[in-house]
């Protein structure tokens, strides 16, 4: 109460100082704790901020002072920072009484919480509406807990360099105020000073996430694939395109990096993270396999993959969050997490080399004309990159069983996870099976071959965004559903469409 006084009363003997004036750009770089980590103010601000509208800023304010503007009310200083979360579920709708609109008012959705929980309650289990509500729920308390300054946590550090967090209202008590009082704006002045103490006593590391946060590197690698699709298309020279892919390359290996160097970690513990490195491990393997076979089409295959993840990882906000969080306790063995998880990842990279070149033939077949010759070429293109991607999953099954024994006392559980990446296996040695001893001809070769590929997408995506049960659960996301559907239609129509001509014309071509 003293602190809400002090702070009034330098407001009101201030004509010059406005309530935006208590916060600042220049926070950003302010050391903050959240889920067990430190981090700059600019990261956490701009992850909450996206969790509870989507987007990275309000209308009017950065993430950075929208995040301060609200967590001033918690110490009594009014804000205008009003946020609207987003609601696309029908029957929620309905019950919030929202018409048509999009959007409600965390405001007031703080004075129906009381009917969220009961709804909640009464919902069907693992249905979506169960889950958005859930969502909902979830973001109007961490709403709630930024307007009491609960979730700004600064550090007071001792003479032994000794750190204990608390929130921002504790931290801002009234002997520091009245230390600053004489300044301009002393609450800032006193906020200013935990990132110099903190940078002098205890670490200057946690600044590295917000220079790989400023430098939009996901941004520049999408920007530099794109550049090198269109000049290895558009362009004899091969050199431009292969610097751009270079270029592209370097990108991603320096966000893997921060990544590692950040949270301490092997970059594979989330969907973001395998997604990015699914695309990087597809065109670095494009690379190798391209150059020792002087084949450049590996190299657009490699492009066009990769093109497809960055994508996703730029604008797939709402699926595929970005956030570095803490692991649960059987991840945290980085042996196996680099093992396992590497070798399964690297394998969906080189079958989706593979998938890429078997709809590239899919496509050109029918509406182009493909001599035996062509066939019986994409063919073994096809069939070097499923042999190594069929061997890399096959041998991180094996490591994932040994992995599974050491941390949950049996080798094969037929979890959820685990089944789904035996039925891939299965079906991609089959295929390789049949291509080898002849039983598959070409024309049924790359049907099956772009058709096995939603296998692989029901084992990486289906089973953490779709059934999102067994022990694999700390992999689990929500959203996402309505991405893989899409992906299985698009893919069944595309086989429907060049089925009957594709295999008229392949049985033609080989009679």
């Amino acid at each position: 109460m003293k602190l809400l006084i002090l702070l009034t009363s330098l407001l009101l003997s201030t004509h010059t100082l406005s309530v935006t004036q208590l916060c600042s750009e220049k926070l950003e770089s302010l050391p903050i704790q959240q889920d067990g980590r430190v981090k700059p103010l600019y990261v956490h601000a701009s992850e909450m901020l996206r969790y509870l509208t989507g987007k990275a800023k309000t209308e009017k304010y950065s993430a950075v002072m929208a995040f301060c503007l609200l967590s001033s009310e918690g110490l009594g200083i009014p804000s205008d920072v009003k946020l609207e979360a987003k609601i696309e579920h029908v029957d929620l709708k309905k019950l919030l009484e929202i018409g048509q609109a999009h959007s409600i008012s965390f405001d007031k959705l703080e004075d129906q919480l009381t009917l969220l929980r009961s709804e909640w309650r009464k919902a069907e289990e693992h249905s979506s509406y169960k889950k958005s509500i859930a969502t909902l729920l979830n973001q109007t308390n961490l709403y709630k807990d930024i307007k009491s300054a609960n979730n700004w946590l600064l550090p007071i550090i001792n003479s032994k360099t000794d750190v204990v967090w608390v929130p921002i209202g504790s931290y801002l008590t009234e002997d520091k105020v009245k230390q600053r009082q004489n300044e301009e704006n002393p609450f800032l002045s006193v906020l200013l000073s935990v990132k110099e103490e903190y940078s002098t006593k205890v670490s200057t590391k946690y600044l590295t996430e917000l220079s790989f946060v400023k430098m939009r590197l996901p941004s520049m690698a999408l920007l530099f694939t794109f550049i090198a699709l269109l000049t290895l298309v558009g362009f004899k020279k091969f050199n431009i395109a292969l610097a751009f892919t270079v270029l592209t390359v370097i990108a991603q290996t320096a966000i893997l990096y921060f990544r590692v160097t950040i949270s301490g970690r092997a970059p594979i513990t989330n969907m973001y993270e395998t997604v990015l490195f699914s695309g990087y491990g597809s065109l670095v393997l494009a690379m190798i396999v391209g150059h020792f076979k002087n084949e450049k089409l590996y190299i657009f295959v490699g492009l066009a993959y990769n093109f497809c993840t960055l994508m996703m990882l730029n604008f797939a906000n709402g699926m595929l969050s970005s956030s570095i969080s803490p692991l649960v306790p059987v991840l945290r063995d980085n042996f196996w997490l680099s093992t396992h998880v590497t070798t399964i990842i690297l394998s969906y990279g080189a079958l989706a080399l593979s998938w890429v070149l078997a709809n590239t033939v899919l496509i050109k077949k029918k509406f182009a004309v493909m001599s035996k010759q062509d066939e019986n070429y994409y063919s073994e293109l096809i069939y070097t990159c499923l042999k190594y991607g069929t061997i890399m999953l096959a041998a991180g099954i094996i490591l994932g069983g040994v992995w599974a024994d050491y941390s949950w006392g049996r080798f094969w559980g037929w979890d959820p996870k685990e089944t789904w990446s035996l039925i891939v296996l299965c079906l991609y040695m089959a295929i390789l099976h049949g291509k080898y001893t002849n039983w598959i001809p070409n024309h049924r070769f790359f049907l099956l071959v772009a058709a096995a590929f939603m296998s692989v997408m029901m084992a990486w995506f289906g089973v953490n965004y779709i059934l999102a049960s067994g022990l694999h659960s700390y992999g689990f996301s929500e959203g996402g559903a309505l991405f893989l559907g899409s992906f299985f239609a698009v893919q069944t129509v595309l086989l429907i469409i060049t089925y009957s001509s594709f295999s008229i014309k392949g049985h033609n071509s080989n009679a």
